[in-house]
């Protein structure tokens, strides 16, 4: 049996609770029940990646009875050590502070390559996006500026690369050569030639940038709508810290740029929505960080935007029920924007 399915076993998550998690909190003496929650439940016969969530009932001690989500995010051959790390960093340098909410890391599991952690609640940007509430996601790409400039304003020595083979193109997991390699196979080398000259562009670009001793940021790394919750009135959540690290902060930007433009053409299909958008996310982003936008930071950003576009591209291509005409689209911008025949 594969042992991940013991964070699917009622009785085995209550034992290990009340052994590492109810000594965190002293006020109460007793964990009454839980309630499991599968978010993600890949698993195989032993490799795994589960995301799971756990209604946590605490009682007892000087405290009324209450309730706390705590998630678990494991994966076998990724271990999330780094994820618990990178929230204890957000929280050590008072990051979750003023209208900003990170989750509160609790524990490592070693045995299970997981990290547990206190939840957020709320809806992410993309629900918002989706009911095209663009009054709310207006107030939440503000606050989502500042958070990423606050973000990329900590302190960012050589500890705080979290996962350091996230923090080039040339490196990253993906990287250039799986998806060349993937892509070449399913569609006999239809997208070969384009796709390896935008890889060529994309990392000389970056190592271009960065060979000029850039101060690099702390980053996100996957800046993605579904990232960002709305966790109250005015206030804002950030998730998923898989791919913090160390890296120029224009990454950030263009990604999230592209995503929310991205989603809210596939969702809604109102490009001059999605222009306005990006336009208020970014001038609310330079705003709070202090900076112009000069020439380079806009081709930096360029660089960034176009790069995931085409990670998303390959995603659509790829995936198990791949959408090829979708992703032909994206591809065919990233050809068009960066002059390719």
């Amino acid at each position: 049996m594969n042992k991940i399915l013991q964070l699917f076993d009622e009785e085995y998550v209550l034992a290990m609770f009340r052994r590492k998690l109810l000594p965190l909190y002293p006020a109460f003496s007793k964990i009454e029940k839980i309630k499991i929650i599968p978010y993600k439940k890949l698993i195989w016969a032993t490799t795994y990646h589960v995301v799971v969530g756990y209604h946590v009932y605490l009682s007892g001690g000087n405290q009324d009875s209450t309730k706390i989500l705590v998630v678990c995010s494991a994966h076998s051959d990724e271990p999330r050590e780094n994820v618990f790390e990178a929230m204890h960093y957000l929280w050590e340098h008072k990051l979750n502070q003023g209208d900003i909410d990170i989750p509160h890391p609790l524990f490592y599991s070693e045995y299970f390559r997981g990290t547990f952690y206190r939840g957020l609640h709320g809806e992410n940007l993309l629900h918002y996006i989706k009911n095209k509430d663009y009054e709310e996601v207006k107030k939440l790409l503000r606050l989502a500026a500042s958070l990423f400039a606050k973000l990329h304003q900590l302190p960012a020595g050589t500890a705080a690369n979290f996962n350091p083979m996230n923090s080039r193109i040339k490196t990253v997991i993906p990287g250039a050569d799986t998806i060349l390699k993937e892509m070449s196979a399913r569609y006999d080398g239809k997208f070969d030639k384009p796709l390896k000259k935008m890889y060529e562009y994309f990392i000389s670009q970056e190592e271009s940038f960065l060979a000029r001793e850039l101060n690099l940021s702390l980053i996100h790394g996957d800046a993605h709508t579904e990232n960002l919750i709305k966790t109250g009135e005015n206030r804002i959540g950030l998730i998923d810290f898989t791919d913090f690290c160390l890296g120029d902060f224009a990454r950030d930007l263009g990604t999230f740029l592209q995503q929310l433009e991205y989603k809210v053409i596939v969702k809604n299909g109102d490009r001059q929505i999605a222009a306005e958008l990006k336009d208020i996310f970014l001038t609310a982003y330079l705003d709070a960080a202090g900076l112009k936008l000069d020439a380079d930071l806009e081709r930096r950003i360029e660089l960034y935007y176009n790069w995931t576009a085409i990670r998303t591209s390959a995603f659509l291509f790829l995936k198990h029920d791949s959408d090829p005409d979708k992703a032909e689209l994206l591809f065919n911008q990233v050809k068009i924007n960066l002059n390719i025949a």
